[in-house]
């Protein structure tokens, strides 16, 4: 007959192992539900301070072009355009020159350089949103007024007078403060952040990637092209939704540059507002009412539901990319 060689005390162990694996696992279930329910939470709280102007507007708030608290007249047109124009100004200009930092300092640049600067740009990303703030008010906002904007404003002219179009894009008086001198101080802020991810994104692409490309008679700017980027390409989109995500709920910097008009800004140079820098400049001054109170959590609900439908769509995107054949490496960033 055979006998167990299992000791009482060995089987105590097995089981305790057990236990606190279950307890591991019950712990970090605990804890994934607890994002998911905090983030409900916060839709739960701002639908219910929202009800008034929900009740009472519906999604007419939406698109309404008029913000005038003390009248009742209550609408979110002027700051989802802020929000959006901004943010998409902050992308156009700071995506090629993140790609352009990160391909440098990841494909071309020695050793002896890349890693210096890759530390460099990862210590930008971390600098108070407020000191881009003084600093934009201080230089960027000068030499936009003096230098950049009487630049654009005559190309524009220019392009008016060639293709007989009116591009209504850098056009009105130059102030210096403006919706595109808040798209550029954004694109400065979220630089660091894309372009740090997009570089260790393109490191984690496997070496063999790159000289199967060489090996095919590939360039060095081709090998970069077909084998990196496309392997990198999902860690790239999520560093550019990490960006986008920044620049969309950005409040300080932009409130200090964006001249905070409470209207549609009717060119790129026109001082406008975002949705968090209207909470941050007048929640504590008008929100002297039930009514514009609800307005402002209505404001703040919508800012939320903007974040989550970006971040929902970038996951699609993402899937999508995977379903075509992303790179692995590139997934883990």
């Amino acid at each position: 007959m055979l006998r167990s060689t299992r000791t009482p005390g060995r089987t105590l162990s097995v089981r305790l192992r057990r236990l606190f694996d279950l307890s591991f696992l019950g712990l970090t279930f605990a804890v994934a539900l607890g994002i998911l329910a905090l983030l409900t939470a916060f839709v739960l709280v701002l639908v219910h301070g929202a009800q008034l102007t929900i009740a009472r507007y519906g999604i007419s708030l939406l698109g309404n072009p008029n913000w005038a608290p003390s009248l009742n007249q209550l609408g979110l047109l002027p700051f989802i355009v802020g929000t959006l124009l901004t943010s998409v100004i902050a992308l156009i200009i700071a995506i090629p020159l993140s790609l352009g930092i990160a391909i440098f300092l990841s494909e071309l640049a020695p050793r002896w350089i890349s890693e210096p600067f890759g530390y460099l740009v990862e210590l930008l990303a971390a600098i108070p949103s407020v000191i881009y703030g003084l600093w934009g008010i201080f230089i960027l906002v000068p030499f936009m007024r003096t230098d950049v904007q009487p630049v654009l404003r005559s190309w524009n002219l220019s392009a008016n007078k060639t293709f007989h179009v009116n591009i209504p894009l850098f056009t009105g008086p130059i102030f210096g403060f403006g919706v595109f001198t808040a798209g550029v101080i954004l694109a400065i802020m979220i630089i660091p952040t894309i372009s740090a991810i997009s570089r260790e994104a393109l490191k984690a692409v496997p070496q063999p990637q790159r000289e199967a490309a060489l090996g095919l008679g590939a360039t060095g700017w081709e090998t970069t092209r077909i084998s990196v980027l496309s392997y990198a390409r999902i860690g790239i989109v999520g560093a550019v939704i990490l960006g986008l995500g920044r620049a969309i709920g950005e409040t300080m910097a932009v409130t200090m540059v964006i001249g905070n008009a409470d209207v549609i800004p009717a060119s790129l140079f026109a001082p406008g507002q975002t949705i968090a820098s209207l909470i941050a400049n007048d929640f504590l001054s008008e929100a002297s009412s039930p009514l514009a109170t609800s307005a402002f959590i209505e404001a703040a609900l919508v800012l939320l539901l903007i974040t989550l439908a970006i971040n929902v769509g970038a996951r699609a995107l993402v899937w999508r990319l995977v379903a075509q054949g992303g790179g692995g490496g590139a997934n883990e960033v």
